[in-house]
């Protein structure tokens, strides 16, 4: 039997459902809505596709968008300049710098920057510090997005075997605190088990498989343990094809839910990080 499909669109829409009713209760009692404010330094087709996902759901949910473009050229400390006024300003909630930043400009000072109540994208330090203590309010967007989608399987987690693929500090490092914080028993693997040859017998292990390094079919689908859970995050062009890390056709046939690409964790990610945005509205009023 076919793996059952984690469509992230289904899950985003229970979830902007809510959001859209607490701005508007928040509105009421506040007189005022959340506000993002997203950075952009230079040109790069991925953040385009990214911002405009963005402003189309924050307008759809009532949160006021404002992007700030500046030119590639753009030195450090003027972006660092930039950033402190935003943090200083009452009427900004959340704050998102675009990745990658232009050459010469070290991103993380400048996540470092944002002030840690303001940080839509959960990367600051401190907010990652939370993660790891069990107490985050604002946690990186993807790899939060993975986790809504773990849980909306249904599977009981507590013991449960994990393995990430990838330990990239958006998805691997703070999913796997995520997971252990629910006492789900977690391997990461990088790109030294596979210098090793030891991927496949790490994946084969796993009941909840998250696969997030960005190479197409790196997890071949008869490694896929069955009935596993399998996230994939990967997203791969492939000729005229958007594919994932996982061979999706092979691994469905082992797998009980897997995740589509795509639509499955990418239109997650962007209402996790509306999500923040109440969330750090909420902090910054000092509301429950």
């Amino acid at each position: 039997m076919s793996a059952q499909l984690l469509e992230g669109r289904t899950i985003a829409g229970k979830i902007k459902e809510d959001l859209k009713k607490e701005i508007e209760a928040l509105s009421k009692s506040k007189g005022a809505v959340p506000r993002l404010v997203s950075i952009q330094a230079g040109e790069n087709a991925a953040s385009a596709v990214y911002i405009k996902s963005q402003k189309k759901n924050a307008e759809n949910l009532g949160i006021e968008y404002m992007l700030e473009t500046l030119d590639s050229n753009i030195t450090q400390d003027s972006l660092l300049d930039l950033i402190e006024g935003l943090n200083k300003d009452k009427g900004v909630s959340g704050i998102i710098v675009q990745l990658p930043l232009p050459k010469g400009i070290d991103h993380r000072v400048v996540m470092s920057a944002i002030s840690p109540e303001k940080d839509a994208e959960g990367m600051h330090p401190e907010n990652l510090g939370r993660v790891l203590l069990g107490d985050a309010t604002l946690a990186p967007c993807t790899a939060s997005a993975a986790m809504e989608l773990i849980k909306s399987a249904g599977v009981k987690l507590y013991g449960k075997e994990a393995t990430i693929v990838g330990h990239s500090e958006i998805v691997g490092k703070p999913l796997s605190m995520l997971l252990l914080n629910k006492f789900v028993t977690t391997c990461v693997c990088h790109i030294a088990t596979g210098e090793r040859g030891l991927l496949p017998e790490h994946v084969k292990h796993a009941e909840i498989l998250v696969v997030a390094v960005g190479k197409a079919g790196l997890v071949k689908g008869d490694w896929i343990k069955q009935g596993a859970v399998v996230i994939d995050v990967g997203i791969n062009r492939v000729g005229d094809k958007i594919v994932g890390d996982v061979e999706f056709d092979a691994a469905k046939e082992r797998a009980s839910f897997i995740t589509p690409v795509p639509g499955g964790v990418g239109p997650l990610t962007v209402t996790m990080l509306m999500k923040n945005v109440v969330a750090a509205f909420k902090m910054q009023h000092e509301l429950k």
